[in-house]
């Protein structure tokens, strides 16, 4: 039993089933957030499927790197489940509770030893945002519109939260999409770094699998040390695991892979890396 089984979805009175759910083809691990019906917002139940649906998906060789999505064309996730606050975040416990579950599963997305990509298609607000900033990349389709309405909701966001916008887009971009809290278009995005690229909306899957499959095919352990790297940069002192990182850039030098890749230039062809 995969560890994403062991949490089950919790059916609604008519049997529609908000989830998550993974695949995997092509060495590109999708994990995917399924709540059409809200325009993917996430459920409690959701928030805590994303660590074991991560561990799955680490947990499988063949998968060189993971892209997340929401289900359909409408949405990538348009925040948190408001419908569900009154019975799930209502008291001081609650509140509590539901920030645990949602402060674990941005912390596996940070944490996740592979690669990472934000795939957002339409709309991506609140704590998709923030679910957006916890991956390494984000793409999106040139329709898409981004925002954080805390400050129309009355939500507060802690430090983790604040600090992961921050390191992405400054302070003043910062401040400036928590005191507004308006929409900002796919330009206006990627002018302040909130996104990599964005890609065309009539050949988005074909380009974003394209975008992913580059990533796939490239040396799995040369990326792992890239991005313990990256992100000590943006870590306090103390958190910073340096000597991690040196034993990552090594074994870089001592594997397989690194002969693959001196082969394969000398040969002129594309290297097939193995990840050892």
């Amino acid at each position: 039993m995969s560890k994403l089984e062991t949490i089950p979805p919790e059916p609604e009175a008519d049997g529609y089933t908000p989830h998550i759910r993974t695949e995997i083809r092509n060495g590109i691990g999708w994990m995917v957030f399924a709540n059409p019906k809200r325009r993917n917002a996430m459920t409690y139940t959701m928030w805590r499927q994303v660590p074991a649906a991560l561990d799955d998906l680490a947990a499988d060789d063949s998968v060189r790197v993971v892209a997340l999505r929401g289900e359909g064309t409408e949405s990538f996730i348009s925040g948190a489940d408001i419908s569900e606050f009154a019975t799930r975040r209502s008291t001081p416990e609650q509140v509590a509770e539901y920030d645990r579950v949602g402060t674990e599963a941005n912390a596996a997305i940070v944490a996740f030893p592979k690669p990472t990509v934000a795939v957002a298609r339409t709309w991506c607000v609140g704590g998709g945002v923030a679910t957006a900033l916890g991956c390494d990349l984000r793409i999106c389709s040139a329709d898409t519109r981004f925002a954080v309405p805390a400050a129309r909701l009355g939500l507060g966001y802690r430090y983790s939260g604040i600090k992961a916008l921050v390191d992405v887009v400054g302070p003043a971009n910062a401040r400036e999409i928590f005191f507004t809290a308006r929409k900002y278009s796919a330009e206006e995005a990627l002018s302040m770094g909130l996104i990599n690229r964005i890609l065309p909306v009539e050949d988005f899957d074909a380009a974003a699998e394209a975008y992913l499959s580059d990533i796939a095919g490239n040396a799995p352990l040369t990326m792992n040390a890239a991005k313990l790297a990256i992100r000590a940069v943006t870590q306090d002192p103390g958190q910073r695991d340096i000597d991690a990182i040196n034993a990552a850039v090594q074994a870089c030098f001592d594997s397989e892979d690194y002969i693959e890749g001196r082969a394969a230039f000398a040969e002129k062809r594309a290297p097939v890396f193995r990840g050892r």
